[in-house]
């Protein structure tokens, strides 16, 4: 008979605490709206976090509850996947800057000379964290590849020949994932321009030009003269350091032909002309 009771009071139990469960279950539910779901299978389903949220389904869940649509994009899907969105939510689609990937470093092999041999772990969190680099220039990409393994597109690779990273713009989805790996902050987001056409410093280097010019010839030194060329006051020079607001910056290419040191890159443009090219070289060499 103990036996009987003991099953029959467990069973009771269990039947109470059944109750108890749903009873609460159904007074503090909260049912997810489904457009939150609509939007998610709208979405690329890349979960990269370069949208600023944990993942698609976190995105999903800011487009439902904002009131609207400005400041939200989706760097993987673009225009159309928001449009996309858009539509689900009965919302105006608001147009997003295309951005890319640059890698702000020029160094390469031929003017970035090694002093000394880096033995450790092929790892540029842990080797930035040692030292400053195989060569004099403690700003440069260290070549070892955080980044190509943070990229989940098959984006950036380090190039054999050079040792620095560069980024397939026809790959890169401007997820930011290679910008927060890289420990020297030289990778980062840039409009991507129409025709695919950007002008930026390629170069992080905040020493005083002497010494920056000596550890790479390609350094920016901050001698300002880009500064003074440029018309729309898209270029400031601070610590020792110029840089190009792509805001601003027209890519009418005056800054590049008066570079002293090569350092302001120019991708995408069709060929200067021959006069362009023969004043750029005079500037250069007075």
């Amino acid at each position: 008979m103990v036996i009987v009771y003991s099953i029959i009071s467990l069973g009771a139990i269990g039947a109470i605490g059944s109750v108890i469960l749903y009873v609460v279950s159904q007074k503090f539910r909260v049912d997810e709206d489904p457009r939150i779901t609509a939007v998610q299978e709208a979405l690329p389903g890349a979960n990269c976090g370069g949208c600023g949220y944990p993942g698609c389904a976190g995105f999903a869940d800011a487009c439902v509850k904002a009131s609207s649509l400005d400041g939200l994009l989706c760097p993987v899907g673009g225009s159309e996947t928001m449009s996309r969105v858009a539509a689900i939510l009965g919302r105006e689609a608001v147009a997003g800057v295309q951005q890319v990937a640059v890698v702000r470093c020029n160094g390469v092999c031929s003017v970035r000379q090694r002093v000394n041999v880096y033995d450790g772990a092929t790892d540029c969190g842990i080797a930035s964290a040692l030292y400053g680099g195989e060569t004099g220039c403690s700003f440069g990409c260290l070549g070892y590849g955080d980044c190509v393994r943070a990229c989940t597109f098959d984006a950036i690779h380090i190039n054999p020949e050079t040792l620095i990273a560069e980024v397939d713009e026809d790959k890169c989805t401007s997820c930011g994932a290679c910008v927060k790996a890289c420990p020297k902050n030289i990778i980062e987001l840039r409009r991507k321009g129409p025709k695919s056409r950007r002008i930026y410093v390629s170069c992080v280097n905040k020493d005083k030009g002497g010494v920056a010019r000596k550890a790479c010839a390609n350094a920016c030194i901050g001698c300002s003269k880009c500064q003074k060329e440029c018309a729309f006051e898209a270029i400031t020079i601070a610590d020792n350091l110029a840089f190009i607001d792509d805001t601003k910056c027209r890519l009418c290419r005056k800054c590049v032909a008066v570079c002293p040191t090569g350092s302001i890159l120019e991708l995408n443009f069709p060929p200067r002309k021959e006069k362009e090219t023969e004043s750029s070289e005079t500037v250069a060499n007075a």
